[in-house]
């Protein structure tokens, strides 16, 4: 048997809990290093967690990205962060697994990209529903065209109702760590939903809704926008932390509409459900899709690693850099008056 992916996880963000229950759980991964800015603040992270006892605590980033026993990294830090630590990751040859949003704007994620192109090791970004085996099976139902017949239009929401303290105090409403607020953070679902039903072909063009919520300095907390293609299809999505919770999608064809409910987490661990037409249907999975996740992106790192010459999957790199330049376009229509933006086609 082919020795697991060791992880360091850069970071202790309350994301890095579920990460690191998911690598415990995971058949090919193992977590050998978890690197904070104090090696008091990783520790704590290592018990609470219940990592093993030989766990490594790295009291800085640098330290842990030099860890010779680390394979790859889960890095949860906060957005503005991305740049210089994954591409640091890159560099030190450690695989990168990016939370979302990927980086700031199209421009960083190329940097990004490039240096773990250069060093021969894989990205993946951390959008976990992808994962789940329901998605497959949607995937096939939608790619039937004497089921689903042609694409017409995607509806993607994805809400909840933040306490006071998040809006606050939370990464995700400080300009400084986070400055794409809810269009980075559940908006990068809804658009990653958009683009894979889509089969990953870029729409032309994006267009912000008027009248977004933001806060004093900014940030956005609730908005939407309309995305378009040159055949007609087009797309909404809305994403908040300002509404009751809420994780809806609508994938409509000529022949069938595909909805559910609850797209980002499943309510259920062990089964996943969606309807496609009149027809309910139950994916069980043996693994949560987090997990799943862990070991897709393990088996593409052992592949490059254990096998002489082998290059790391560009699948997911693609799939990211399309969602950050709809996110970005989406953005600069926000930024420019609520004007239509154009999208490259790559």
């Amino acid at each position: 048997m082919a020795q697991p992916i060791r992880f360091g996880i850069l970071g202790c963000a309350r994301i890095a809990r579920k990460v690191s229950r998911a690598i415990k759980l995971s058949p090919n991964a193992t977590i050998v290093a978890v690197g904070s800015r104090s090696a008091e603040k990783a520790r704590r992270f290592i018990d609470d967690n219940g990592l093993p006892d030989n766990t490594r605590a790295h009291g800085t980033y640098e330290s842990l990205l030099d860890d010779p026993e680390v394979d790859a990294v889960y890095v949860p830090l906060p957005t503005s962060l991305h740049l210089r630590w994954a591409t640091a990751a890159a560099r030190k040859g450690k695989h990168v697994l990016l939370e979302k949003p990927t980086a700031l704007c199209v421009a960083e994620l190329d940097q990004i990209l490039e240096a773990c192109e250069a060093n021969n090791v894989q990205f993946m970004d951390g959008t976990m529903w992808m994962h789940h085996p329901r998605t497959a099976k949607m995937r096939d139902l939608l790619r039937d065209s004497d089921l689903f017949g042609q694409l017409k239009m995607v509806s993607s929401i994805a809400c909840f109702l933040a306490e006071p303290d998040f809006l606050q105090n939370n990464i995700r409403a400080n300009p400084e760590l986070d400055a794409l607020g809810a269009l980075g953070d559940i908006g990068w679902y809804c658009i990653r939903m958009i683009l894979w039903s889509a089969d990953y072909r870029m729409p032309r063009t994006a267009l912000a809704l008027p009248n977004p919520a933001k806060t004093e300095v900014g940030v956005l907390l609730s908005c939407g926008a309309s995305l378009h293609w040159d055949d007609g299809t087009v797309a909404t999505f809305y994403c908040s932390f300002l509404a009751h919770r809420t994780f809806e999608v609508a994938v409509v064809g000529s022949k069938a509409t595909l909805t559910l409910s609850d797209f980002i987490n499943p309510l259920q661990e062990n089964s996943a459900r969606f309807t496609f037409g009149s027809t309910d249907h139950v994916v069980p999975t043996e693994l949560p899709q987090e997990v799943c996740m862990i070991s897709e992106f393990s088996r593409l790192v052992g592949a490059v690693r254990d096998n002489s010459g082998s290059k790391p999957d560009k699948r997911w790199p693609s799939i990211a850099r399309k969602t950050q330049a709809v996110l970005d376009a989406v953005k600069a229509s926000f930024d420019e008056g609520f004007q239509p933006i154009q999208i490259a086609a790559n």
